[in-house]
């Protein structure tokens, strides 16, 4: 295994190893953690299962991401072949649509969890695990097939470029030829309908859930102290909450998203996950 480090490319990759290592020692913790109370719990709650997909999810795409990316960093030569390269990066890009799909579920059933017992919405709540199981396999056929043109494009670059580098340099070991436009723009296409369905059924249940909090709050508002008006009640605190992780993640993904679409489109040589 040869190595060709510099001090900015050792930098990197330490800083990617701190970043990597926690996130998937965190992630498989409570994937462990909520594997024990879904088996060995009375009864099988739904949210159980869907934080059992979502942190199995997140780990995945943290060691897809991590795999390549920090061997990249570090110039670990004859690391990957093309089998190598189509199966992580189809792994990660599945992962990462499995999450944010997942992760509108699980927002979607809380909404529907706290919703008043007459709502016409409480009819959709899951009783059982097994009820959302099917939601689950859906999500793992349509993010399979939206992710199915890395199986056919992606190959090592040592195969298509002598000195094993890709032509835009970003990415020492895979590479992913221009493909056709139609191609491109349907994947791209349904990968943007994908989010933004998600992203939307999120901020509704995000806001519907801060409405039935504020909604609660002043149902109870006439009960308590006026000491313990002068604080912020529980319902402000999970409002509050609620709303500033539903905007970070907002946030964050679609600065992700925005980077992974312009490299889609204006970069095909390069892939990104």
């Amino acid at each position: 295994m040869g190595w060709k480090i510099n001090w900015i490319d050792c930098i990197r990759g330490t800083i990617l190893l701190s970043l990597t290592g926690p996130g998937c020692a965190g992630n498989f913790f409570l994937f462990a953690s909520h594997v024990y109370v879904f088996v060995m719990g009375p009864k099988k709650k739904p949210t159980d299962l869907l934080l059992v997909h979502l942190a199995f999810s997140n780990t995945m795409t943290l060691c897809a991401r991590g795999i390549f990316d920090i061997t990249a960093a570090f110039h670990v030569s004859n690391f990957p072949d093309s089998a190598s390269c189509k199966t992580v990066f189809y792994l990660g890009r599945v992962a990462r649509g499995l999450s944010m799909c997942t992760t509108c579920l699980l927002s979607v059933v809380q909404a529907i969890t706290i919703s008043p017992r007459t709502s016409s919405w409480r009819k959709l709540k899951p009783h059982t695990a097994w009820q959302v199981l099917p939601s689950l396999l859906l999500f793992w056929i349509l993010n399979s097939l939206m992710s199915s043109n890395l199986l056919s494009y992606i190959t090592a670059a040592q195969s298509t470029n002598g000195s094993g580098i890709t032509p835009s340099g970003s990415h020492p070991y895979c590479h992913m030829p221009p493909s056709g436009l139609i191609v491109r723009w349907l994947f791209l296409t349904l990968m943007a309908l994908r989010d933004i369905i998600s992203q939307s059924l999120m901020g509704w249940s995000s806001g519907y859930m801060a409405f039935r909090l504020c909604k609660h709050r002043q149902s109870v508002l006439h009960l308590r102290s006026s000491r313990f008006q002068r604080n912020s009640s529980p319902e402000t605190r999970a409002t509050r909450s609620a709303l500033l992780l539903m905007a970070c993640f907002l946030l964050f993904y679609w600065a992700d998203f925005i980077f992974s679409f312009c490299i889609g489109s204006f970069l095909t040589n390069t892939v990104r996950c």
